[in-house]
């Protein structure tokens, strides 16, 4: 089944415990951030601590609910641009508001999740993947109807081998 709209939207409104992220790409060229990111590109910078949005809002709703949103995002360096603009534009102001994010750096090692696949996880249970073409334009979310088993060990994996995002900023030029 391929989810869009409010049935994908009430994904985020009804798991219980936690919703959970695998990012492997460099980057996600997302129509809705085109702007942001030309502006991010050409010298512009937002203050983290004064970003309020629905999606801010809904992590520090469910922070507080005792629902947990987490993602690990696989990395090498260089950063792309794409990377730098995400940190900045919306890791910064979502770990702020609540978002346990984590950073697996594989640029000096193996990378202990190659092959794995964008995906979000709900209650350890439902596992959504997230399907984009190579240069990050997304093309459908879609419910995998198979066992959790190899998701919930990408998971442990990503979480073990990878810093917080606030650790693995620092010092960095975003």
């Amino acid at each position: 089944m391929f989810l869009a709209g409010e049935e994908w939207a009430a994904r985020f409104e009804r798991f219980t415990r936690e919703a959970w992220r695998l990012e492997a790409l460099p980057q996600y060229l997302m129509p809705q951030e085109e702007e942001e990111f030309a502006a991010f590109r050409a010298g512009a910078r937002i203050d983290p601590e004064k970003v309020t949005n629905e999606y801010t809002d809904r992590l520090r709703r469910q922070a507080t609910e005792g629902r947990t949103q987490g993602r690990v995002h696989v990395v090498t360096r260089p950063l792309s641009d794409y990377l730098r603009f995400e940190f900045h534009h919306y890791y910064k102001a979502h770990a702020m508001a609540g978002e346990q994010i984590r950073i697996l750096d594989v640029t000096d090692r193996l990378n202990p999740l190659d092959g794995a696949r964008d995906f979000w996880m709900f209650d350890q249970s439902e596992v959504v993947l997230m399907n984009y073409h190579p240069d990050g334009r997304q093309i459908s979310r879609e419910v995998h109807d198979g066992s959790p088993e190899p998701f919930l060990e990408y998971q442990r994996i990503a979480v073990a081998e990878s810093v917080p995002f606030e650790e693995y900023v620092k010092g960095l030029d975003l």
